[in-house]
């Protein structure tokens, strides 16, 4: 679920008294824009690409990578589209406004950066066949959406990497429909949790060539949180086992969860709100907020029961929109590591 809804509820521009309807304005009714359909099947490649008559859609990924002498590190690449109106358009016309976001996380340190775009005049966009998606000279591109490489730099960072898929594409929710609150909000939403990553971080001590592993996300909605929803908890998490989860917790007046398992063959178990749980452990200051940065995460019906530990607690985004997104690691029940982002923590 990730933090495209916040980030991309700055570039909505939505009117104080709509800002007011759930977290960041994105509790607001749709007016003009699609919505999502249950029934929809989602189609591919096609839906690599963009949907310019929803309000809001990512591209978003995160990966856990190793240097050559051990040392973990986390590395995040976003692209946000954001709609003014539900159309496209050429030039200055176009509604269709962009964010980007890059990060990379070491055990003592957090760097990130933002770009900002406006649609229509080649500064940004995707791209279907051969697949590309891009702001400014960030890109992710490929001959299709399983081979891909993704470049970003920033003032003290930059990164060059590939990415393999090695597993399917996973579809959450009923067929890729992702219901978000017990009123009904939801987004078409999927993932590709299957890349194997190589290439090199550039850090301010050098180049460190990197290998690991990566999670895609996509997803796109023009309402997905209910009014009193401010904010959520989201873990992706790749276990030693090979199986993967993916579970949220939306905060409102009562919290509502959704979870995916993911078998390492790829085969998908949606679960619905309740069946998965994420408790607090541990806070830490950062950026002048109290966020927990250790958790205990659990779905009884897969005996998952593990403790998610931040590698670095002051992993917090100073962006636009700031908010709190870094790679972890597990104990317990199983091992592995995975990435956790966490919005609305005031």
């Amino acid at each position: 679920m990730n933090v495209r809804m916040l980030l991309l509820g700055l570039l909505l521009l939505l009117p104080g008294q709509a800002m007011a309807q759930g977290f960041a304005g994105l509790g607001s009714g749709p007016g003009d824009f699609a919505t999502p359909d249950p029934d929809r099947v989602l189609e591919f490649p096609a839906d690599h690409g963009a949907h310019p008559a929803f309000r809001i859609e990512w591209w978003y990924l995160t990966a856990n990578l190793t240097g050559p002498d051990g040392t973990p590190y986390g590395l995040q690449w976003t692209l946000f589209r954001s709609a003014l109106a539900p159309r496209d358009g050429e030039g200055w016309d176009t509604p269709q406004l962009w964010m980007g976001h890059a990060a990379v996380t070491t055990p003592d340190a957090h760097f990130v950066t933002e770009r900002l775009a406006r649609g229509g005049i080649g500064q940004a966009g995707v791209q279907i066949a051969p697949f590309s998606a891009w702001i400014d000279d960030w890109v992710m591109e490929g001959p299709d959406f399983d081979r891909m490489r993704l470049k970003a730099s920033g003032p003290d960072f930059a990164y060059d990497v590939g990415l393999t898929a090695t597993g399917p594409q996973v579809l959450h929710g009923r067929q890729g429909y992702s219901v978000k609150s017990s009123a009904g909000q939801a987004s078409h939403y999927y993932s590709q949790p299957f890349f194997q990553v190589s290439g090199t971080l550039t850090l301010p001590e050098g180049d460190v060539p990197v290998t690991g592993a990566a999670w895609l996300d996509r997803e796109w909605s023009s309402q997905p949180l209910a009014q009193d929803q401010r904010g959520w908890d989201w873990f992706s998490l790749s276990f030693e086992s090979g199986d993967k989860l993916m579970g949220f917790v939306l905060r409102g007046t009562a919290d509502y969860t959704a979870a995916t398992w993911i078998e390492a063959d790829g085969t998908a178990t949606a679960y619905p709100d309740g069946a998965f749980s994420a408790m607090p452990l541990a806070r830490h200051s950062v950026a002048g907020r109290e966020v927990p940065v250790d958790w205990r995460v659990r779905l009884p019906d897969q005996g998952v029961d593990v403790t998610v530990k931040a590698l670095n607690p002051d992993a917090w985004m100073d962006t636009s929109v700031p908010y709190w997104e870094g790679p972890v690691v597990l104990s317990g029940s199983h091992g592995g590591a995975g990435y956790l982002e966490m919005t609305g923590y005031d």
